[in-house]
């Protein structure tokens, strides 16, 4: 039953994600030609709600769907650590045009060329999950 509950969730963001455009590359570039406000606007709203929901879980100690406490612990304040990671995201999103949730997406739209991505994103976050612990915390 929770596997259907995710299912319908991601089918529901897949949908939203294509019908508002924030996974149409062109929609992409204009944003980082800074050319139009589309993504800005979807991008903030996006912030406006986690922080949002961040807080009612934070106030109201809401559960996760299985039970458990979500934690909310705080990270690490270093810069360094976010920069880096930034500045790897935004490259990794300029030169495939599409970040993570968009690039499902855009599989499940018949864009076949984005699967070589996805291949190299997951080849990144396993060669990531072998070196976590030799890189400073």
């Amino acid at each position: 039953m929770k596997t259907l509950v995710y299912l319908v969730i991601g089918i529901f963001f897949g949908i939203l994600m294509y019908k508002s455009e924030a996974a149409s590359w062109f929609r992409i570039f204009e944003m980082f030609e800074f050319g139009a406000f589309h993504m800005y606007g979807i991008i903030g709203s996006a912030l406006a709600l986690g922080i949002i929901g961040v807080q009612i879980i934070k106030r109201f100690n809401i559960k996760a769907v299985d039970g458990q406490d979500m934690h909310l612990k705080p990270k690490n304040k270093g810069i360094a650590r976010y920069a880096i990671g930034g500045v790897l995201f935004g490259l990794g999103w300029a030169l495939a045009g599409a970040c993570p949730g968009p690039m499902y997406v855009l599989s499940g739209a018949g864009y076949v060329s984005i699967l070589v991505v996805i291949f190299g994103a997951l080849v990144g976050t396993f060669v990531y999950g072998l070196l976590k612990h030799k890189l400073p915390h």
